[in-house]
């Protein structure tokens, strides 16, 4: 299974929230569960005879990233971090230096080597 590289940074105090380490460097799947659940992606690897593989994943985004880091790297008060199926408002979120919103916030497909910052404003 391929897998996407990528820093993921945090500021603002938001970096309290995890375990007080500024900076990430993550290893993610490159397809991901299209639920952004967690847990290990189908077992079964992608083949020209199995269609459906390919309808239950989708190429890692944010949206998923956002949902890994609630799980595997936040310590404490997930409210602080998220709301719903997002980060709360509050949080600027900066892919490779520009807004996610003109990136297309969680649907931003991750490419190897970016880099994600969260800051508490």
């Amino acid at each position: 299974m391929s897998t996407i590289s990528l820093k993921v940074e945090f500021g603002g105090g938001l970096e309290l929230l995890f375990d007080n380490q500024r900076s990430h460097k993550l290893t993610l799947p490159a397809r991901v569960p299209l639920d952004n659940s967690t847990s290990s992606p189908p077992s079964s690897p992608p083949s020209p005879q199995n269609n459906e593989y390919e309808g239950e994943t989708k190429p890692v985004d944010v949206a998923y990233l956002v949902h890994w880091l609630r799980h595997h790297l936040l310590k404490e008060r997930a409210e602080l971090f998220m709301e719903g199926d997002t980060v709360r408002p509050g949080i600027l979120v900066l892919i490779n230096d520009t807004d996610w919103e003109l990136e297309g916030e969680g649907e931003y497909v991750i490419k190897n080597g970016d880099e994600v910052v969260f800051i508490s404003t």
